[in-house]
């Protein structure tokens, strides 16, 4: 990316810039422009300035899902129209200072392990670089060339590179070799500098470990999502060795095999040429190579069987750990828990349940304001009184049946007038006499 000898990256794609990217020149030369020297001067324009090329230069990083990045590129990628943004310098100090980017260089002088003895000749770095580093801190805006990396994009990509491991083959062993890790990763790495970069973050986040064997990198991965890597010792050593074994004796085992079957052709073309002692050479050869090839499968199969032993022995002693973890926290959640406590625990709750009912039924039982009632001679008054409601109830004509109406001749209605006439004169006459019967029954009461 900013290495010597490689070519810096072109411009951004149209599609990748903000829409006043091509429309809006009076906007794009206020963003083009170098930052004042203060930001009390106008601390709007400053913070909009801002937020725009932070959004941009991150968004720029994560698109292209490079984890490097360095100032030239970044010019060389928003250039518009022949001009470079003059300001990014600042910005880059304000995302090292936020925590966004760090220097390569900071990077790898914080992680706590012997990286020079597995990167030397990969990374190539100059002491001065990290004196004034260390000495400036974030306050220096960085140089051209000076490699940065996105923190939060490299993070991601370690956890891909473990998840990677985790999903493949080579999981079933916790020691891996650094080639076969490497070939794992080719398609999420695009360079070999990111690559170990990305096993330094695992490193930082202590989630594997590194070690250089006979002059091959072996690399540990921790066994678990969120378990911490214990460091290479002489078991995963050891079984690094026999995996070795096992896999140069496959290929020994291939490679006899090949030469078996080339034997038996050898013969089969000498009997047709007429050549008996050829082919008796050859079928000896081929006899020889098969001793060979069963000799070298019994040696597979106990190399083998020493790898499973040793996975086994490995799943034993976590299911060991597991069990020694879980005695430890049921003796701790029954430290003060014992038979005799919990028999008197009963037998207050039992003492407390009884009390409880007998306030309950003194509570029900007793009289208010000293009145005593008996329920039973409530239900007798309740019979009497339901008894002479009964009787007294008034005996009323039955509902007369509306008839439909039908229509009236002026002749009926006549004679029916004259009827109620002759009703109303009798009723008249009637009237004194018939009030005169209750003055003479009270009288007689009286």
């Amino acid at each position: 990316m900013c290495s010597p000898g490689e070519a810096p990256p072109g411009p951004a794609p149209a599609g990748d810039l903000p829409p006043e990217w091509e429309t809006d020149d009076e906007r794009m030369a206020f963003l083009f422009s170098a930052f004042k020297q203060s930001r009390e001067v106008n601390s709007t324009e400053w913070d909009s300035k801002m937020a725009f090329w932070v959004g941009l230069v991150l968004a720029r990083g994560r698109r292209r899902g490079a984890v490097r990045t360095c100032l030239r590129e970044l010019q060389n990628g928003f250039e518009r129209r022949g001009s470079v943004p003059l300001g990014l310098g600042t910005v880059l100090r304000e995302l090292l200072r936020r925590g966004k980017l760090q220097r390569e260089s900071d990077f790898m002088a914080s992680v706590d392990s012997s990286w020079i003895s597995w990167g030397v000749g990969v990374f190539i770095l100059k002491p001065l670089k990290w004196t004034l580093s260390s000495v400036l801190g974030d306050s220096k805006i960085p140089e051209e060339e000076e490699v940065l990396i996105y923190v939060e994009l490299l993070q991601e990509k370690a956890e891909e590179v473990y998840r990677l491991y985790q999903n493949s083959a080579l999981s079933s062993h916790p020691v891996v070799a650094l080639s076969e890790l490497r070939s794992l990763c080719a398609g999420l790495c695009p360079d070999e500098r990111t690559f170990y970069l990305l096993l330094l973050q695992l490193q930082k986040e202590k989630r594997v470990t590194i070690l250089e064997q006979n002059g091959e990198k072996i690399v540990k991965f921790a066994r678990g999502l969120h378990a911490k890597v214990s460091p290479m010792n002489d078991v995963d050593i050891g079984v690094y060795q026999l995996m070795q074994s096992e896999q140069l004796l496959s290929q020994k085992v291939e490679s006899l095999s090949q030469e078996a079957e080339k034997c038996k052709e050898d013969a089969r073309s000498a009997c047709r040429a007429g050549k008996k002692q050829l082919a008796l050479r050859c079928l000896k050869a081929k006899r020889r190579t098969e001793r060979r090839i069963e000799e070298l499968h019994s040696k597979l199969d106990a190399v083998q069987g020493i790898l499973d032993r040793i996975y086994a022995s490995q799943t034993d002693q976590m299911v060991f750990n597991a069990y020694q973890a879980g005695v430890g926290a049921l003796k701790l959640s029954m430290k003060d828990v014992t038979v005799e406590r919990a028999e008197n625990l009963v037998d207050q709750i039992q003492e407390l349940c009884d009390t409880q009912d007998e306030v309950a039924q003194t509570l029900a039982g007793g009289g208010i304001n000293g009145l005593e009632v008996d329920s039973e001679e409530l239900e007798k008054e309740l019979d009497s009184l339901l008894q002479d409601s009964s009787k007294d109830s008034l005996d009323l004509p039955p509902v007369p049946q509306k008839v439909p109406s039908a229509p009236i001749s002026d002749a009926e209605l006549e004679a029916e007038l004259e009827q109620l006439s002759v009703s109303a004169g009798d009723l008249a006459q009637k009237t004194p006499s018939a009030s005169s019967e209750p003055k003479t029954a009270l009288g007689l009461n009286l």
